[in-house]
């Protein structure tokens, strides 16, 4: 019984032992020694160059330009030893600190001899790329969480550049001990302080709780900058708002995106504390734990891709060799202009013009950078404006649905911040941000907006900038920047009167001239009553009515399937970049001084200035169209054909807007006498009997005629006044009634 109450002591090493400690530590050092074999011995053989080691050298010049970077491409690292790609992947966090050590050792080799105030070696920051597949917004989960992941998406804000303390300086307020280089972890989470000294002397007094503070002048800091990423509009679902994720970029990644660029990320998928404000509400709840274990994901940035670069060219979607030889066998087709317009809502019957005109603006012009630094804009914008239940909200929700790069929205839903760009608090920093608008969003593409008509006066002058200069400047709350909104515009409007009123001229149009000019075409779209026509487009549309339930979708004789039509428009932005050819420059030039002579000569006559007069915005216009058409067969140089054709739509857009007298025209068939007249007429009738009385339509076209007017002017105003509701017939159209 003697040792029944000395039971002993148990223990229990939950911390390893220290045989486990060595065998983790040389496993680690082996995985270095991987690493840096990688950086020093991975090599390219080339045909004029020879044996090239790739990232050996290219660290050597990014070390002697004093970029203390190195971008490693995930595929190559995979090819030379799968195990550490498989690292990479599944722990970045806890294996990519070895690969900047094994950089910087290589860099050190590479770098010698150096001067002597250069001794000291720089941190090597590494970044990846990868062509591994995306992943969406939407699909992120916690099963990937710690991994290394790549993600697509526009980026909608960013931050201003802050520092962040990778090593700090605590110091005791009591005793004044202090510990030096204390790591703090990379990331958005942060470091906690010890709550009681670990020096303590025997014989003093403890040193109270929290006695901790930051030396802020030997604190080693780096560069960092968070940004908010959206999922793209095209991976929205239909109904859902987009999803957002938090971005942490540090170092050499800072300031490498803008608001509006569309990117791909890669990085490692992580965690961090909820924002106070949603803990503080937690705690208020009595009993309420859930908030405890809660944390917000965000991604710490280990690569960029910036896929919109350029003169607004999309260079995402890579292609293959396979598409490369289908789009030219396309291109090289004899009648591939028809087939794109024909291809273009195919559901929609005629408007063949309109749709060769949507052709050109899908494919745009060639953007061009002068010699004084001064940019010409290669996109063009389009107006479709007209009687309502034409097809032009179709027209563009399918020209949404094709470009490559597509924002849609609505003029009454939109504001002047929303369609450009806001100046928003981040709720974390209480900083202030610049967030992009459908037009920086469309960046690269088409921003398609509806009921234009309906839009606030103030709303629409704030895009003036963006449809010409193709910029977005802000000054506001401190910040001052400009965005890029490299896209075209597509709107549609319905006239004043709702309906269009011949009569009225540019009455129809509640628009500034400043905006009207930067529209390169201006479609006026009529309902017009012709019967060959109504009895084909009832049989075009019983005819989609009727196979819209099929399962299967077939393309007819000479049309495009639409995503065969985007990848063809988003390889064609990508890779051509026509200019005029000579004989095409002279006889652009020829036709241009035909048209402002002729504009003149029409001012002389009328002794007035056109509204809409022939100025060199104008000759831009053909310009970017002529381009656009060449661009639609990949053609180096754009013909005289082009110009021919270019001429041609804007001649039935813009110029027969104005010639029958729509727009108050340029050349005006409509002349201001006879428009002068309808007007006198109107107003006589107006006269002729008051609100609510009633009189004879034969014995009023009898008096007018008996005045030497023309009898088909007379009935030409009397129809207008019964379109906008002013008269009505009564006894069997025999009377005609005033309402107002």
């Amino acid at each position: 019984m003697s040792g029944f109450d000395d039971p002993g002591v148990f223990f229990s090493d939950n911390f390893g032992s220290e045989e486990q400690s060595d065998t983790a530590q040389v496993q680690r050092t082996q995985i270095k020694k991987k690493f840096r074999d990688f950086l020093r011995e991975y090599h390219v053989s080339a045909a004029a160059t020879g044996v090239s080691y790739l990232y050996r050298d290219e660290l050597r010049r990014h070390y002697n330009l004093g970029e203390y970077w190195l971008e490693i491409d995930l595929g190559h690292l995979a090819s030379y030893d799968d195990e550490l790609a498989d690292f990479i992947y599944q722990r970045p966090a806890e294996y990519l600190p070895l690969f900047e050590q094994a950089a910087k050792e290589i860099a050190d080799e590479v770098t010698r001899p150096r001067p002597e105030n250069e001794e000291d070696i720089k941190d090597i920051q590494i970044s990846f790329k990868s062509s591994a597949r995306s992943v969406s917004v939407r699909a992120l989960n916690a099963t990937m969480m710690s991994k290394l992941i790549k993600v697509p998406g526009i980026a909608v804000s960013a931050s201003s550049v802050r520092a962040k303390a990778t090593q700090i300086a605590l110091q005791c307020r009591s005793c004044r001990s202090t510990i030096s280089n204390v790591r703090v972890n990379p990331g958005l989470e942060g470091y906690t302080l010890p709550r009681k000294c670990t020096t303590e002397a025997q014989g003093r007094e403890p040193c109270p709780i929290d006695p901790y503070f930051i030396l802020p002048d030997k604190c080693v800091c780096v560069d960092f900058q968070t940004l908010k990423l959206q999922e793209a509009p095209d991976a929205v679902p239909m109904g859902e708002m987009p999803r957002h994720l938090q971005l942490y970029l540090d170092r050499y990644l800072c300031d490498r995106v803008v608001p509006g660029n569309r990117v791909t990320i890669i990085g490692i998928y992580s965690i961090r504390r909820a924002a106070k404000g949603v803990t503080a509400k937690n705690r208020e709840q009595k009993g309420s734990r859930v908030g405890v274990g809660i944390r917000t994901p965000y991604i710490r940035v280990l690569g960029v891709e910036v896929e919109t670069g350029g003169p607004g060219r999309s260079m995402g979607n890579p292609f293959t060799q396979e598409d490369e030889e289908k789009i030219r066998r396309l291109a090289a087709s004899p009648n591939i202009y028809n087939t794109i317009a024909k291809s273009i809502a195919p559901s929609i019957f005629g408007s063949l013009d309109i749709k060769k005109a949507i052709a050109s603006l899908l494919f745009g012009g060639s953007r061009k950078r002068l010699p004084d630094g001064l940019t010409r804009r290669g996109d063009i914008n389009l107006l479709l404006l007209g009687d309502p239940g034409t097809a032009k909200s179709q027209l563009l929700k399918f020209v949404e649905q094709v470009s490559p790069i597509g924002v849609y929205t609505s003029g009454k839903g939109s504001s002047a911040a929303g369609l450009t760009a806001a100046v928003m608090r981040d709720p974390n920093s209480r900083n202030f941000v610049v967030e992009g608008g459908a037009m920086v969003l469309a960046d690269g593409g088409v921003v398609c907006i509806d009921e234009f008509d309906k839009m606030r006066e103030d709303d629409r002058v704030a895009i003036h900038e963006a449809m010409e200069q193709q910029t977005i400047s802000i000054a506001k709350a401190g910040i001052t920047t400009t965005l890029n909104s490299r896209c075209s515009v597509l709107a549609a409007a319905n006239s004043v009167y709702g309906r269009w009123d011949d009569s009225k001229g540019e009455q129809n149009i509640d628009f500034m001239p400043t905006i009207l000019s930067r529209f390169d075409m201006i479609f006026i779209v009529k309902d017009e009553h012709d019967e060959k026509r109504d009895v084909t487009l009832a049989k075009h549309v019983m005819g989609v009515h009727m196979a819209a339930n099929t399962t299967s979708k077939p393309t007819n004789e000479g049309e495009i399937d639409i995503l065969t039509l985007t990848k063809y428009i988003s390889f064609c932005r990508a890779r051509c970049g026509p200019r005029l050819s000579k004989a095409a420059c002279e006889k652009l030039q020829n036709r241009y001084v035909l048209m402002r002579s002729g504009a003149r000569s029409h001012e002389i006559d009328t002794q007035k200035k056109t509204s809409i007069p022939i100025t060199v915005r104008q000759l831009e216009a053909v310009v970017r169209i002529t381009e656009s058409l060449a661009k639609m067969k990949l053609q180096a140089f754009a013909g005289e054909a082009e110009v021919d054709e270019a001429l041609r739509l804007f001649q039935v857009s813009t110029l027969d807007a104005a010639l029958t007298g729509d727009l108050s025209g340029v050349e005006g068939f409509t002349s201001t006498s006879d428009q002068e007249e309808l007007n006198r007429i109107e107003r006589q009738i107006k006269r002729r009997f008051v609100i609510g009385s009633q009189v004879s339509e034969h014995a009023i076209v009898q008096d007018f005629a008996k005045q030497r007017y023309d009898e088909r002017k007379i009935h030409k105003v009397l129809q207008l006044m019964m379109r906008r509701g002013e008269i009505q017939h009564r006894m069997q159209r025999k009377m005609l009634y005033r309402l107002k």
